[in-house]
């Protein structure tokens, strides 16, 4: 009897030793890995396509829109998209766009203050009701926004806030899941005998919260303040409930203004309407690429605690 018989008789002996789920383990993974593959590729196709039409869309002519392939260049025609978008009605997308940014990031930044203070205290002090202050912050998080809507519009007119920047800036400066984000983060990656050395130190509370808090939960803040900037961005319920005035309104209620008039008198072209769409996303897309490597860490720890 050969060596080599021998050995190939001991293998295939090996082989059926093994228990079945070790024989089957590889393919199934490999049929789960091409299963989870294609779905990916599916959603990748769901979500870029509307964008890559807009894209395309926004290049252009207006008689191109309806005469060549719509996922795909014709006259391109961008710039003076551009051009003629920045002079519609005297350059108020211009004032729109401005009136975004004030209202983005001035609401953001003060709801990532409040969240990081809020969420810091309940995750670094006992005091009597701390758990229930929470749940009432969980709670919140659940209510949907349009169901605050009307009870805001009602109070901001009897304080004759309504048509005023406060009457959109302030409902945007606070933000319960920003203080849920915060407050998880800050149990979780804020080390307690770091803060007992400050204190031994000399440092008061808020000194210790400015110097060590603060820098150790940036990749939390950087992500409250992205999540709270694009939900402010793209809000359009509640500018378009509390303000009237064309100068106050943001970029999304100016282009669905737009959009409305469509076919009634002298309508803003519809390749004006989608270059003024693909404009308003641009600040946001430059937002994650800039600060991505920070509001990825602060997702990450959220969800291992």
């Amino acid at each position: 009897m050969s060596i080599a018989g021998t050995l190939r008789r001991q293998e295939h002996k090996d082989a059926a030793a093994l228990p079945r789920s070790t024989r089957t383990a590889k393919p199934v993974r490999a049929k789960s890995r091409w299963l989870v593959l294609a779905v990916m590729s599916v959603a990748a196709v769901y979500f870029l396509l509307p964008v890559w039409w807009l894209l395309v869309s926004a290049t252009k002519t207006n008689s191109a829109l309806t005469t060549t392939n719509g996922f795909w260049f014709g006259d391109f025609a961008l710039a003076d998209n551009i051009r003629a978008l920045f002079g519609q009605e005297g350059g108020i997308y211009a004032r729109w766009l401005l009136n975004t940014a004030v209202y983005a990031v001035g609401g953001a930044a003060v709801s990532t203050l409040i969240s990081s203070l809020a969420g810091y205290a309940l995750a670094k002090y006992a005091f009597r009701g701390r758990e229930f202050s929470f749940n009432v912050v969980l709670a919140a998080v659940l209510v949907p926004q349009p169901l605050l809507a009307i009870p805001l519009y009602l109070m901001f007119s009897q304080v004759h806030l309504v048509n005023t920047y406060w009457a959109v800036l302030l409902p945007s400066m606070v933000s319960p899941f920003g203080v849920y984000l915060a407050r998880i983060y800050a149990a979780a990656s804020v080390p307690d005998e770091v803060i007992e050395a400050g204190r031994v130190d000399g440092a008061g509370e808020f000194r210790i919260f400015a110097t060590i808090g603060m820098r150790i939960m940036t990749p939390a803040l950087v992500t409250i303040f992205l999540f709270q900037f694009v939900a402010i961005w793209t809000n359009y319920l509640l500018p378009v409930l509390m303000l009237a005035d064309d100068k106050l309104q943001p970029v999304t209620v100016g282009i669905v203004g737009w959009q409305s008039q469509q076919g009634i008198g002298t309508s803003v072209p519809y390749n004006i309407i989608i270059t003024a769409a693909l404009v308003s996303v641009i600040p946001l897309v430059l937002l994650f690429l800039t600060l991505q490597r920070f509001w990825r860490s602060g997702l990450t720890t959220g969800s291992v605690k």
